[in-house]
C-alpha cells in the first residue's frame, strides 16, 4: 500500500474494528460502484500512479471496506506468496513508518502463525506509528528489534516492508545498508508495493535501491513496475486483489496502460471472406539511395502486419537493387534531388488515393530534399509513419515538421532521434512521451526495452515485454513496417502502434538469441497464431 496515507483515509473507526465501515467525503455505496459497469479488459490493463491508488483505497473504504480490512488482505497476500515461492526458513521483516510497514506487521502476524520464524524490526518507534499501520502494529505481541545489521542475521527471507511507491526522496543509506546486508549473506528479498527507494510513477531510483527477488503489489501495477531502471529492480512480480472493487477505476481517470492485447486486440483488423487485397490497404514506403535494406525490411514487415499491398518507392539509379531482390513486394523507380534529379516523382506516386499508409524514414538518408518528401506525404487523407531519418532531417527545425502533421501519423523515435526532435528533460518517460505527442499532434513511440506509446490526447502505454535481444540494426525498421502495415488496415492510430509493438516484442521473444530483424518477419506468423 502507499506512503504516506491520503488525508482521511487509513484511520481505524471507533474501537479499531477492522470490520467497520467509515464515514467520509466519498460517498460511494458498494452498489454505487457496481452501477459504474462492469470492469473491461482494458480495466485490467490499468496502471495506477501512486495518488491514483491512493484514491482507490480511498474509495474502497468509503464505499464500506475498513482500511484496516484492506491492510489485514494485503498482509497476508504478502504472507502467502512467501509461503508459495519459499520453504520454510528464518524469515526477518523489515517495517518502514508508514502503511508499507504495517503491511509488514501483517506478514509478519500471519507467517508467525504458520508456524515460521520470523522477526521484525521497525524503522523508528511503534508508538510513533498513526492510522491502519498502528493499529496492524499492536496485533504483533512479540518485540521489535534495533534497526541493525544483527536483525538480518540468519534471516532466509528478508520482507522489504520499509518504503511503498510513494516515497518523496532518496533512500536513507541505513535502509539500503540494512538490505545490502541481507543480500550479501544470500537472503532472498521479498518487496511489498516496490523494493524501497522506487518511485512508482516512473521508475527511477531514489538512491542506492537493493532489488528484490520478488515483489507483491496491489489491485493494479504501476508504472514503475514496467518502467527501467525500475522494473529491473522488482524481480518477480506478483500482482495481489485486496478487496477494492473494481468499480473503482471509473472514478480514477485511468489514462496509462499496460500494453497486452487485452488493450488493442478487439481493434485488430480482420480479414472478410468477401474481401479483396485493396480491402487491407496499400503501403507505400520511401526507399534509400544507399541503405536498401532498411526499406526493404520495413515493407515486409508491412506485409506481416496484413497490408494488401505494399509497394517501394526506390530512387531510380538503385532500382534494379531494389527489384531484384523483392518479389510480391512492388518496386517503383522514383527519381529524387538526392540522386541528381532536377525533381522529384515522390508527389506522382502519392496521387493513387488507394496508397492509404505512407512509411519514411528507414534508410531514407539526410538530404535536405528529405524534408519535402516527409511534408509533402500530409494531405489528411493517408495515415503517415515516420521512423529514422524522416525524423533527424528536422533536427534543426522540428516546428515545420509538427505544423505539417494533418491526419493520423506515428512517429517512431529512440532516445537520440527523440532528443533531436523535442529536447532533453528530466522527468519520467511517460511524462516525455506525453508531452511530445501533444506538441507534435502525432501518436509518439518512444521506443526503448520499455517503449512508451503516446497519444495527443493523454493515453499512454507502457511495453515490456521487448527481449534485449532487439539491439540490433534493422528491428526499428521492421517496427515501422508493422505499425504502417496496421494503420493501411483501418485500424486505430493509438491501438495500431501498441499492437505493432506488443507484435514486435513478442516475435522476439519467439526466436530467442542470436536473433537478426529477417527473424522477426518469419516469427510474426507464430504470434498471429497466438493472438487467433
Amino acid at each position: 500500500m502507499n506512503d504516506p496515507a491520503p488525508p482521511g483515509g487509513h484511520e481505524p473507526s471507533s474501537g479499531d474494528e477492522p470490520g467497520s465501515q467509515r464515514d467520509g467525503a466519498l460517498a460511494l455505496t458498494p452498489a454505487r460502484l457496481a452501477a459504474r459497469g462492469t470492469p473491461s479488459r482494458v480495466d485490467a490493463a490499468a496502471l495506477l500512479r501512486c495518488g491514483q491508488m491512493a484514491r482507490a483505497d480511498a474509495l474502497a473504504i468509503a464505499a464500506g471496506t475498513a482500511g484496516p480490512r484492506l491492510m489485514a488482505v494485503a498482509g497476508e497476500a504478502v504472507a502467502d506468496a512467501v509461503c508459495r515461492h519459499f520453504a520454510r526458513r528464518p524469515v526477518t521483516v523489515l517495517c518502514g513508518p508508514g502503511n508499507n510497514g504495517g503491511d509488514g506487521f501483517v506478514a509478519a502476524r500471519r507467517l508467525a502463525e504458520r508456524g515460521w520464524p520470523v522477526r521484525l524490526a521497525l524503522r523508528g518507534e511503534r508508538r510513533a506509528l498513526s492510522g491502519d499501520a498502528a493499529y496492524h502494529a499492536r496485533q504483533w505481541a512479540a518485540p521489535c528489534l534495533p534497526w541493525d545489521s544483527e536483525a538480518v542475521a540468519g534471516a532466509g527471507v528478508v520482507i522489504d516492508a520499509v518504503f511503498g511507491a510513494g516515497l518523496s526522496r532518496d533512500l536513507p543509506p541505513d535502509v539500503t545498508a540494512l538490505l545490502q546486508a541481507a543480500r550479501t549473506q544470500g537472503a532472498a528479498v521479498v518487496a511489498i508495493d516496490v523494493p524501497s527507494g522506487l518511485d512508482g510513477d516512473g521508475g527511477r531510483l531514489r538512491g542506492d535501491v537493493v532489488p528484490a527477488d520478488l515483489t507483491v503489489t496491489f489491485f493494479r501495477l504501476k508504472p514503475g513496475h514496467l518502467l527501467l531502471p525500475g522494473r529491473d529492480c522488482c524481480g518477480r512480480l506478483e500482482l495481489a486483489q485486496i478487496g477494492i472493487p473494481e468499480g473503482v477505476l471509473r472514478s480514477l481517470d485511468v489514462d496509462t496502460w499496460h500494453n497486452v492485447p487485452a488493450l488493442w486486440r478487439q481493434a485488430l483488423p480482420r480479414a472478410a471472406a468477401h474481401g479483396h487485397k485493396y480491402d487491407r490497404g496499400h503501403v507505400l514506403a520511401l526507399g534509400g539511395a544507399r541503405m536498401t535494406g532498411a526499406a526493404r525490411l520495413a515493407a515486409a514487415a508491412a506485409q506481416r502486419a496484413g497490408a494488401g499491398l505494399v509497394t517501394i518507392a526506390a530512387p531510380t539509379p538503385v532500382w534494379p537493387v531494389y527489384a531484384a531482390a523483392l518479389c510480391s513486394i512492388m518496386v517503383e523507380p522514383c527519381a529524387t534531388p538526392e540522386t541528381g534529379a532536377e525533381a522529384s516523382e515522390w508527389p506522382a506516386l502519392l496521387a493513387d488515393a488507394r496508397r492509404n499508409a505512407v512509411l519514411l524514414g528507414p534508410g531514407l538518408g539526410r538530404h535536405p530534399s528529405q524534408r519535402n518528401h516527409v511534408l509533402t506525404a500530409f494531405d489528411g487523407r493517408r495515415r503517415v509513419v515516420l521512423d529514422a531519418d524522416a525524423l533527424s532531417v528536422f533536427a534543426d527545425a522540428p516546428q515545420r515538421l509538427f505544423s505539417g502533421i494533418r491526419g493520423d501519423c506515428v512517429l517512431t523515435p529512440h532516445e537520440g532521434e527523440f532528443v533531436r526532435l523535442f529536447g532533453a528533460a528530466k522527468d519520467d518517460k511517460p511524462s516525455r512521451a506525453r508531452r511530445a505527442a501533444r506538441a507534435s499532434g502525432a501518436v509518439v513511440v518512444l521506443k526503448g526495452s520499455d517503449t512508451v506509446i503516446a497519444a495527443p490526447d493523454g493515453r499512454v502505454a507502457i511495453n515490456d515485454n521487448a527481449p534485449p535481444t532487439l539491439a540490433t540494426g534493422g528491428t526499428g525498421d521492421v517496427l515501422a513496417g508493422l505499425v504502417a502495415g496496421l494503420l493501411a488496415q483501418g485500424m486505430p492510430v493509438f491501438e495500431a502502434a501498441a499492437a505493432a509493438v506488443w507484435l514486435h516484442g513478442r516475435a522476439a521473444q519467439r526466436v530467442g538469441p542470436g536473433l537478426i530483424p529477417e527473424d522477426l518477419l518469419s516469427s510474426l506468423p507464430g504470434v498471429w497464431a497466438e493472438l487467433a
